[in-house]
């Protein structure tokens, strides 16, 4: 026990500089983010490194699981899928090492964004459905993130059913759930659950409902946060295309992935404006609109 370094007080200053890094996160760009992520996280593993009390090495790890996800999801958003993944697998090993099923629920939850957004859907089905029975139906965020996150995957894979029953679960758990911070990577505000029942709504082909959670949705965004609010842009843009009207479906995402700023254009998205493009029918995609839309996504853009 004598060769224990970490103080109270630099456990206060790190869990100080990982909450700060959890706001700033929201609205920094993922590549100057992971430089910081990684600064915090080195500290903390040396720290971790040493031998230290059953309690201190629990919180250790938690700051690692956090700080690791973030580490993930920034590489997801830049495209460097394989680091990613690794990534989230140390989240989860830190994870299961603190114990908290909470902390456990929540990184699964977050890993599900990775095979989501770049495949296999099926796994992001699973990994979100592992966080939502981990959570054993509490009425916690992280249990509405979790509904909420299988509900879209499962409506992308066409289980319009068990999509439902997710959006449903989802919203009855949010509503019950103590009310969390806005700006703070690692809380689920109600507009994430909006982002996500967009996804789940537009992917199902009910655009009213979609159209109306997007709105609510934008409506609560600043103008400064990330790239959510495009995303929520590009998902009306789908529901153009299922209303069929694939030109002014074009001209909303190539309109919404120039509007963002270069530093945020990564990665993610690109791949969901193509999404734009890959659900329209076969001879739709060869139209003007289309290609134009496809001829843009081909330029070069802001990569890590």
């Amino acid at each position: 026990m004598a060769s224990t370094t970490a103080s109270a007080t630099q456990l206060e200053v790190l869990d100080e500089q990982v909450m700060d890094l959890r706001q700033v996160y929201v609205f920094a760009p993922p590549a100057e983010m992971l430089l910081r992520l990684l600064r915090t996280l080195e500290e903390v593993r040396l720290l971790s490194g040493e031998r230290q009390p059953a309690a201190v090495q629990v919180r250790l790890s938690e700051m690692i699981a956090v700080l690791s996800t973030l580490v993930a999801d920034a590489l997801m958003k830049l495209g460097r899928l394989d680091q990613a993944r690794m990534w989230y697998g140390t989240a989860r090993a830190a994870a299961d090492d603190a114990g908290g099923i909470e902390l456990r629920a929540r990184v699964r939850v977050q890993a599900a964004m990775l095979p989501y957004y770049y495949g296999p859907l099926e796994r992001a089905a699973n990994l979100a459905k592992d966080a939502r029975l981990l959570n054993r139906g509490r009425a916690t965020s992280t249990g509405a993130f979790a509904a909420a996150a299988e509900a879209r995957a499962l409506a992308r894979l066409g289980d319009a059913e068990g999509a439902r029953s997710a959006i449903r679960q989802a919203i009855d758990l949010f509503d019950r759930a103590p009310v969390g911070a806005a700006d703070d990577a690692w809380a689920f505000p109600r507009r994430r659950l909006l982002l996500y029942l967009s996804g789940a709504f537009t992917a199902l082909g009910e655009v009213q409902e979609a159209r109306r959670v997007q709105q609510e949705a934008l409506a609560l965004y600043p103008d400064r946060t990330g790239i959510d609010p495009a995303l929520l842009r590009l998902e009306e843009a789908m529901c153009m295309v299922h209303q069929r009207n694939p030109a002014e479906a074009c001209e909303l995402a190539s309109s919404t992935y120039l509007a963002v700023p270069e530093e945020l254009r990564t990665e993610i998205l690109g791949v969901r404006t193509m999404e734009v493009i890959r659900i329209m029918p076969a001879r739709i995609r060869e139209s003007r609109a289309a290609r134009q839309l496809g001829e843009l996504l081909a330029l070069p853009t802001s990569r890590m």
